[in-house]
């Protein structure tokens, strides 16, 4: 994924949206969590502090942060004989095995 972000998100005079932002976030996996959260701090860049849009792109930038160098946990513990996903980090999946 490059950071390269649609033109027409980023045109003068489009006025940012909460969709736009939730279209970036829908691909966030630890993976591309720095490249989403450079496209999203250039999309909320000009909003002012309350905008719908920047508040959740701030939150998604913290969620970003965090997955990037932690990994992620999705869902509930893993099933009977599934391994962790890669994406967690080595004392996560020692927990996650402890429990079963």
């Amino acid at each position: 994924m490059s950071q390269a972000e649609n033109p027409e998100r980023l045109r003068p005079g489009h006025e940012v949206t909460l969709e736009d932002v939730q279209a970036l976030m829908g691909a966030s996996t630890p993976h591309f969590a720095m490249q989403l959260r450079t496209r999203i701090r250039a999309l909320i860049a000009g909003l002012p502090a309350g905008h719908p849009a920047r508040v959740a792109g701030e939150r998604e930038i913290a969620r970003l942060n965090t997955i990037a160098f932690d990994g992620e946990v999705r869902g509930h513990a893993p099933e009977e004989g599934l391994r962790p996903l890669a994406s967690l980090t080595a004392d996560q999946a020692r927990a996650l095995d402890a429990h079963h």
